[in-house]
């Protein structure tokens, strides 16, 4: 960017900032790709390319996400009858009787949240404690992720002591749905403002925190830690570098907030993989195979080459090799325009969008500026995502295009979809992806500064044709259009089937990400 100016200098194309060149970019050389092992070396030491890529058309899949481990405690006292005194507190949890009978409703309680849960979920036993010296006992304590505390009553220094150990903590208290809880009285004078504020003084525990009675408030706060843990320390391969348009150093930001461990690879070894896999006739057979395959799908229409459709097929092999490799499931490609073309013989836009719908998280531009946002809405979702352009908001509606569509965006369902060229270099094979009408929609848009991420709720109400990147969405919201122009920071959205605003606020707020929901 000129220093004379703050608009980035850039052609007008589904990947604004153009493509990235060879070698080292964005000040990323080639350097150690997984422990030692140098990028240089992968082509040397990579398994045959029938084992890599699949033979007798078995294809590696992603791996399945960690599941969220849950401690239950429960907390309560046994109080001494005292003649004259107030010899307890509030709650009906009173005797040893009680507590082994709201164990048994814990237990109860436990199995209808994994029976609901749409997100792998792990509970631990229960375990029941009057005094906080009793957590000694509590040897699968240190392997959950969450404590689930149902605060009946008992010791106030118990919750500290999860806090300390880096557990994030659910409390849970009763009103009607058992016998009531004394902390449904205090855990507001006393946990969240300490007893002696009217302002909380409590940092990594706030009110939302707090769940009363509620079990589905319970599992959509367990979706969002699950997704946040998955997200964590996560890694992602970087075909051609990290970058972020229009903020160069997105990929910092990234690995500052969610500690994501990119790690790129070059063009050049690339190139060299693609030659492997172009030479092995069974991985070429079996990308043949494949997209013969694709065009017979359902609701499948073939207007380009099928050469491309082929090409793309092996391109989604070898990327699935390469992560094989990483030992992961996300992958973003930079340069994808002209840069991956001459090199595969076709776009990334299909390739990109089979490994969505397989359960992979596959984007385009390697903009570490949204990618994030998809790596978290999927980990908490479960679903794929739809990487886009937007455009002016007007009339309460906004257009969202890009040409990488998945079509698998609820998980399952295959939407129509035409195979076109990608539309600025009328080259290759991209999906028009016929998402469907009168369907809910969360989208996100970050930031340049990773400080602030925009959500709007939304319903698709068209899926046009207009000359823009292939896949295109019509979106209306209920916001303000003025607001939202307002509002919007950054460029690059991220949109997902589906409502998942509370969950993306509750997991944001962890990584210091201010999270503003304008619907």
């Amino acid at each position: 960017m000129s220093e004379h100016t703050h608009v980035p200098q850039c052609h007008a194309r589904c990947c604004p900032c153009g493509d990235a060149e060879l070698g080292e970019i964005d000040g990323i050389s080639r350097r150690s790709f997984l422990g030692g092992v140098a990028l240089g070396g992968i082509a040397l030491t990579w398994m045959s390319w029938a084992e890599a890529a699949g033979a007798e058309n078995q294809l590696p899949g992603p791996a399945a996400r960690k599941p969220i481990v849950v401690k239950p405690v429960l907390t309560y006292a046994v109080p001494q009858r005292a003649r004259q005194t107030s010899w307890r507190s509030w709650g009906g949890i009173q005797t040893e009787q009680d507590a082994k009978a709201e164990t048994a409703r814990i237990e109860e309680e436990v199995k209808q949240v994994q029976a609901m849960a749409d997100f792998p979920l792990q509970f631990l036993p229960v375990t029941a404690i009057r005094d906080a010296k009793q957590l000694e006992g509590a040897n699968d304590l240190a392997s959950a992720d969450v404590v689930l505390l149902y605060a009946a009553g008992g010791p106030a220094d118990v919750f500290q002591r999860f806090r300390d150990q880096g557990k994030d903590v659910i409390y849970f208290v009763r009103h009607k749905s058992g016998p009531v809880s004394l902390w449904y009285e205090i855990v507001s004078p006393i946990h969240l403002r300490g007893g002696q504020s009217d302002q909380r003084v409590t940092k990594a525990f706030d009110e939302e925190d707090v769940v009363v009675d509620d079990l589905k408030a319970v599992l959509w706060r367990l979706r969002a830690l699950c997704g946040l843990k998955n997200t964590m320390n996560s890694r992602i391969v970087a075909v051609g570098g990290a970058s972020g348009w229009g903020q160069p150093k997105a990929p910092e930001l990234a690995k500052e907030r969610f500690k994501l461990d990119i790690q790129p690879l070059s063009y050049p070894e690339l190139g060299e993989l693609i030659k492997a896999a172009r030479a092995d006739q069974a991985a070429v057979a079996l990308a043949r195979r494949r997209a013969e395959a694709y065009l017979k799908l359902p609701g499948t229409s073939l207007e380009t080459d099928a050469k491309f459709v082929e090409n793309a097929m092996l391109l989604d092999q070898i990327f699935r090799a390469i992560m094989l490799k990483a030992e992961c499931r996300a992958i973003t490609v930079n340069g994808c325009m002209a840069t991956i073309m001459p090199m595969a013989e076709t776009t990334a836009c299909l390739t990109l969008s089979t490994l969505n719908d397989d359960g992979y998280l596959a984007f385009c531009e390697s903009d570490f500026v949204v990618v994030p946002s998809g790596i978290l809405l999927s980990n908490i979702s479960g679903l794929p995502m739809f990487l886009n352009d937007p455009t002016y908001p007007h009339d309460g509606v906004i257009t969202l295009a890009h040409c990488t569509g998945p079509r698998k965006m609820d998980g399952k369902t295959l939407e129509p979809a035409r195979i076109l060229t990608h539309f600025e270099s009328d080259y290759g094979a991209a999906p028009k992806v016929e998402m469907r009408k009168g369907q809910m929609t969360t989208n996100i848009l970050p930031d340049f500064k990773a400080e602030r991420w925009v959500g709007v709720l939304g319903e698709i109400v068209d899926a046009p044709f207009l000359d823009i990147c292939r896949d295109q969405i019509d979106v209306r919201f209920t916001c303000d259009s003025l607001r939202l122009a307002q509002r919007m920071p950054g460029f690059h959205w991220m949109t997902g089937y589906g409502d998942y605003s509370k969950e993306l606020g509750y997991a944001l707020k962890r990584v210091g990400i201010q999270w503003e929901w304008l619907t």
